[in-house]
């Protein structure tokens, strides 16, 4: 046993989350509570929540208002960017407010923060006024820290949104910022999250009638253009997908009264999502994709966004594997079937084993790949190393082929038997790439 898990056994549950919530607190204080003079925007669910981040900072940011960003792959203060190093989407709440008040020193005016179930559930949402909160969607993902219960899962995103009415509303940017919960209606628990209280309750979709609904959609190889309330919006990014991470940013802006130039500029010009379908080209001939997914909703929808791509005749090769350190284990067959029914050929490596034994991790998926109808040695491959991995997948690639690496997008290191390894996907695709010429 893990001398972290030792102590909780030790302290016990309640006096683990009251050390928890006396950080938060403290961390606030400390710092003077930032988010009373920012607009901040909190953004909760499975997948989709970088994405969406991004997506609203470069809009917010776009119309002249200096915007940070706290999110799994990177952080933002107004231009300035760097990767997240600290391997967690909400880090420490020490750190989390500390790059608040950093943001308002700066002179940001709107702060995005993404928000998982495991940062809520020790409390480092507190301290932090949110105005806006963005339901992007809900899926089974981190069950084991739930007592392996969805219904938990889900009650620990929503404590956010109880927080919601909890702080007065604020004046800034010349208007009063209504708390307003935006909610995506074509995902089955949309119910849930419109049902707290707030000023505004706004919905988005694509398949369901929404306040912002995206219809017309097209896509190739070139982005994405769609239409939402008769208005034509373009996305210089891979995956239908990434409509809905668009939608929130489009209305936020509408409700802050931006124009639709702004914001149609905002949403084009970004067209690089670090780690989220990320093409790497290093002159090969063939197209490489570095994508986050890691759980069986986001891989499907990654490997279905690839296979559109992939060129008559050509192979989509993936490389996936899954976490350790009491991960959800329920999603590794779930995953390999994905990989071994929608890909042309898996590639099962390591991802983050922790202190878990790699190889069952593997196995486990592997095993579901072969069952799905692949063949082990001839279009399956099982490598540990990751390097060697990512090296046998652009081996196998050809002109035509997609090569898609999932599992850890930017983030910038590894834990291996308790060792956090520096780590990156896309610099160790673009130092193998050098030695191919495909």
């Amino acid at each position: 046993m893990a001398i972290k898990e030792k102590i909780k056994k030790l302290l016990g549950e309640r006096a683990i989350s009251f050390y928890h919530y006396t950080g938060a607190q403290t961390s606030a204080l400390y710092f003077g509570y930032p988010t009373k003079n920012l607009v901040t925007i909190g953004i909760v669910g499975t997948k989709g929540k970088t994405s969406t981040a991004n997506l609203i900072w470069s809009c917010l940011n776009k119309a002249g208002l200096k915007t940070g960003m706290l999110s799994t792959a990177n952080i933002r203060v107004g231009e300035d960017e760097v990767l997240n190093k600290y391997h967690m989407t909400m880090p420490s709440p020490f750190v989390v407010q500390g790059y608040l008040k950093k943001m308002l020193k700066n002179g940001c005016s709107f702060a995005v923060i993404e928000a998982t179930s495991e940062g809520i559930k020790q409390w480092r949402h507190k301290g932090i006024d949110f105005d806006f909160l963005v339901f992007t969607n809900l899926t089974p993902e981190h069950l084991p820290s739930h007592s392996n219960s969805f219904e938990k899962y889900k009650r620990t995103k929503g404590k956010i949104f109880n927080t919601l009415m909890d702080y007065p509303v604020k004046h800034l940017v010349g208007r009063d910022i209504k708390k307003t919960i935006i909610v995506n209606i074509d995902n089955e628990h949309s119910d849930y999250f419109l049902n707290f209280k707030s000023n505004k309750k706004i919905t988005f979709g694509i398949k369901n009638k929404a306040d912002y609904q995206a219809v017309k959609l097209q896509s190739n190889e070139n982005g994405i253009t769609f239409f939402v309330n008769e208005k034509e919006y373009k996305l210089n990014l891979f995956g239908e997908f990434n409509v809905y991470n668009a939608l929130p940013a489009i209305a936020i802006c509408d409700l802050l009264g931006i124009n639709y130039e702004q914001v149609k500029s905002g949403l084009a010009d970004l067209k690089i999502l670090p780690g989220r379908m990320e093409p790497i080209q290093q002159g090969q001939h063939f197209l490489v994709l570095v994508d986050y997914a890691h759980e069986p909703k986001s891989m499907e929808l990654a490997l279905r966004a690839s296979r559109s791509l992939v060129k008559s005749g050509g192979n989509l090769i993936v490389l996936l594997g899954a976490e350790g350190g009491g991960r959800d284990k329920v999603k590794r067959p779930k995953m390999g079937e994905l990989a071994g029914r929608l890909a042309d050929v898996v590639v099962v490596s390591n991802v983050d084993p922790y202190d878990d034994d790699p190889k069952e991790i593997i196995k486990d998926i592997a095993v579901a790949s072969i069952r799905a109808g692949k063949v082990i040695n001839q279009n399956i491959f099982v490598i540990e190393d990751r390097r060697e991995g990512i090296k046998k997948c652009l081996q196998l690639a050809q002109q035509r082929d997609i090569v898609l690496i999932t599992g850890k997008g930017a983030e910038q290191s590894m834990i291996i038997k308790g060792d956090k390894i520096s780590w990156d996907d896309r610099e160790v695709v673009r130092e193998e790439l050098k030695n191919y010429s495909n």
